[in-house]
């Protein structure tokens, strides 16, 4: 047994999520609920086996080794029951810099990137700022009988029409962030008919496909079919279920002959393929057995902590509804009943409860009303944040 219920103070150690809540929240008295890393320990498996590397005392040039991506497809297999041939596979520096290398790669200038909003702002800013036109396809919102939101769907329709001769690429996040939607298997074997007959490269960001939830079922996107296969690259890491985001262990696939030798000649022309030294250890040690019992007993925890907020919520808070994810440990909160501005929510979160969360506009316009709450910390603090919403939520009244 692991214990999730350990508090660690991060305060002082350079951790985004906490040292930079004055800079980006304007005060620092907040509960850190926002930056998607966790809070439970890094297990002692990848620590002990980074010390252990740390006792030789040269830091050079590292070897991959042969075995490296056989670990990684095995992995990936045992998962999702996709297999992938070890040569498909590439070290990447981060998925949304893989995102933006395989932009550059693609694309020329005057090329056009869908994007499907409420989603993952980088999609859209980093797009932006590398000189490409984004365009929006708005996933479908599903609301239930009593008007909360309940997930979304693919406007596969529209997509159709969005799409023109300038338009070259796609890209999806599935499992969805921030709604944490597994997309259908029929959703995606669609999408993935549409783009390779539009000549549209799908890049999917599957981050989140280690965390599961709920008995849900994840699709890896070029898996689905053989035109998926054949119009993709799949971008995966263990830095989410293993909180090792810090160690960059990202990496790609490509199962498409001509799209993999332009792609992966890309990124090894510049080295980009080459893994630090720590990357490949810490991604090594996390997908054993041991990871696997680890992360089985880690989501257990995640789940209890979701149903959790749902129980609170419905008993205490009931104008704020917590769309249950189908994978990873962000929850989307439906604030619409408050009545609030966007700017009124969020100083309703940050100013009265004293909670650091996403605010949803920033992922999209489509995130009016919204807040993006990350659970992956011990019950403790989630009771602490939700006393502190209430609190705040009874001022309005």
């Amino acid at each position: 047994m692991y214990n999730f219920d350990e508090i660690i103070d991060r305060r002082g150690t350079r951790c985004d999520k906490v040292d930079s809540l004055k800079e980006t929240f304007g005060r620092a008295d907040l509960i850190p609920m926002w930056v998607a890393d966790m809070d439970f320990r890094t297990p002692d498996f990848i620590i002990d086996a980074l010390r252990k590397r740390l006792d030789h005392p040269i830091l050079g040039y590292p070897l991959t080794g042969d075995d490296y991506f056989r670990i990684v497809s095995d992995w990936v297999q045992a998962l999702h029951g996709w297999r992938v041939d070890p040569s498909e596979f590439r070290f990447i520096p981060g998925i949304v810099k893989g995102l933006i290398l395989a932009e550059h790669c693609l694309l020329d200038k005057g090329d056009k990137v869908i994007i499907q909003p409420p989603v993952y702002h980088p999609f859209r800013n980093n797009t932006l700022a590398a000189g490409f036109e984004v365009v929006e396809n708005p996933l479908a919102p599903v609301y239930g009988p009593d008007g909360f939101l309940e997930g979304y769907r693919m406007d596969l329709d529209g997509l159709e029409k969005t799409i023109d001769d300038r338009t070259r690429i796609l890209i999806l996040s599935n499992p969805h962030n921030p709604a944490g939607i597994c997309f259908r298997k029929d959703e995606l074997q669609r999408l993935a008919s549409i783009c390779r007959n539009r000549g549209v490269t799908v890049l999917s960001d599957e981050i989140h496909s280690e965390m599961v939830l709920f008995g849900n079922e994840f699709h890896p996107f070029a898996s689905v079919s053989e035109d998926a296969a054949q119009c993709s690259i799949s971008f995966l890491a263990p830095s989410k279920t293993f909180n090792i985001a810090g160690v960059v262990s990202s990496y790609c696939i490509v199962t498409n002959p001509e799209l993999k030798e332009k792609f992966f000649g890309y990124i090894e022309s510049a080295e980009i393929d080459c893994p630090p030294i720590f990357s490949a250890l810490a991604a090594r040690a996390a997908y054993t057995p041991e990871g696997m019992k680890w992360r089985e007993e880690m989501l257990r925890y995640v789940e209890g902590n979701i149903l959790f907020v749902e129980e609170w919520l419905k008993s205490e808070i009931p104008d704020i509804h917590p769309v249950r994810p189908q994978a990873s440990f962000l929850i989307w909160l439906d604030c619409r009943r408050l009545e609030l501005s966007q700017k009124q929510l969020v100083d309703l979160f940050v100013n009265k409860a004293r909670l650091a969360l996403n605010d949803g506009t920033m992922f999209g316009s489509q995130g009016t009303g919204y807040m993006r709450m990350n659970v992956g910390c011990p019950r403790s603090v989630i009771g602490s944040a939700l006393e502190n919403l209430k609190k705040a939520v009874q001022t309005l009244k």
